[in-house]
């Protein structure tokens, strides 16, 4: 049923500010964003990356200090990436599994200094210790090897689960590891580690600064096509989804966002679960660069993507702006 001009006028709602606040469908707060950070070698150390303006890498006494930052500001969960120095990279990417590399020094670090105030999610996959750049083992040819490379996956995520990981995020997109990490973490007694699973994620234009950041652009050989999902399929995201949310997965991501917003309509219409997005450093890096010229106003662009994030059905969003927009909102109550 629809009214009639002018018994019906949709601009009155829109008149003033209290209207427009009292009418509001969606809802942005900070406890809906992940702040992603990035960790690297020694002590007291702030390394800006120069792709990513705004964004530095952290020593693990520093990352310690982002997240009580990110406690104060109401973010929740804090995601972790490591810059593994070129020396303790190899083909089959072994430090992975080591219980004293950067990532799970960063762990506990965290959990020392903040314990279960905040969340901490993991990234798995084997491109920040491979020499290659690539997210698994390969074989002669080149090619990515699925079923080796879950096996690797499992320690690597068992590892992380046992320097207190929340949240194990496989962003591999090998076939069956959702399944294979699930049952690791059963038997190994974490039965309250979440999965969130990179379920729908694009081999995309979108990541160079990411690489960039973790130290993998320069090294990758060949693409990540052969496992990563051609941005022209929809219907395939949803196959996906369905297979890691059947082999256990407690939330799922779609990556990039934005230029994915109706796979994260979709996969909350079929599926009902917590949808996450992950506003990746190539978005990141294009409201830095509209900001700078004067193209855009940052905060404007960066609110707007947000809110564009939750009204296509966003859990929550995984940003490189989350402390920025996180003082935004605290600002606006």
């Amino acid at each position: 049923m629809s009214g009639h001009y002018p018994n019906t006028r949709l601009r009155r709602t829109r008149a003033s500010a209290w209207s427009r606040t009292l009418h509001r469908e969606t809802l942005v707060t900070p406890a809906d964003l992940i702040w992603p950070l990035f960790v690297t070698s020694g002590k007291g150390v702030e390394e800006p990356v120069a792709t990513l303006p705004g964004v530095s890498r952290w020593s693990v006494d520093l990352i310690a200090e982002r997240a009580k930052e990110a406690v104060k500001l109401g973010i929740p969960v804090v995601a972790l990436f490591p810059n593994t120095p070129p020396d303790k990279r190899s083909d089959e990417g072994e430090e992975a599994h080591n219980p004293d590399n950067l990532m799970c020094r960063a762990i506990r670090a965290i959990k020392d200094a903040c314990g279960d105030d905040i969340g901490v999610l993991t990234d798995v996959a084997l491109d920040p210790y491979t020499s290659h750049g690539q997210d698994g083992l390969i074989d002669a040819r080149g090619y990515v090897t699925n079923d080796d490379t879950v096996a690797v996956l499992v320690d690597q995520a068992i590892n992380q689960a046992e320097a207190g990981a929340d949240i194990i995020a496989p962003s591999d997109m090998m076939d069956g590891r959702i399944g294979a990490i699930r049952r690791a973490l059963e038997m190994g007694e974490h039965h309250n580690v979440q999965i969130m699973s990179y379920a729908a994620k694009y081999a995309s234009a979108f990541y160079g600064p990411f690489r960039d950041a973790v130290g993998s652009g320069g090294l990758l050989k060949g693409d990540k096509k052969s496992y990563q999902m051609d941005p022209a399929n929809g219907d395939e995201a949803l196959r996906e989804v369905e297979f890691d949310l059947a082999e256990g997965a407690d939330s799922v991501m779609v990556k990039p966002g934005l230029a994915y917003l109706d796979i994260i309509y979709r996969v909350k219409q079929e599926f009902r679960v917590p949808v996450f997005a992950y506003q990746v450093s190539g978005e990141y890096a294009m409201i830095e660069a509209a900001e700078s010229v004067g193209a855009g106003s940052r905060d404007a662009l960066l609110m707007e993507k947000l809110l564009a994030f939750k009204r296509a059905g966003c859990s929550g969003v995984l940003t490189y702006h989350a402390p920025h927009a996180a003082r935004l909102l605290g600002a606006s109550t």
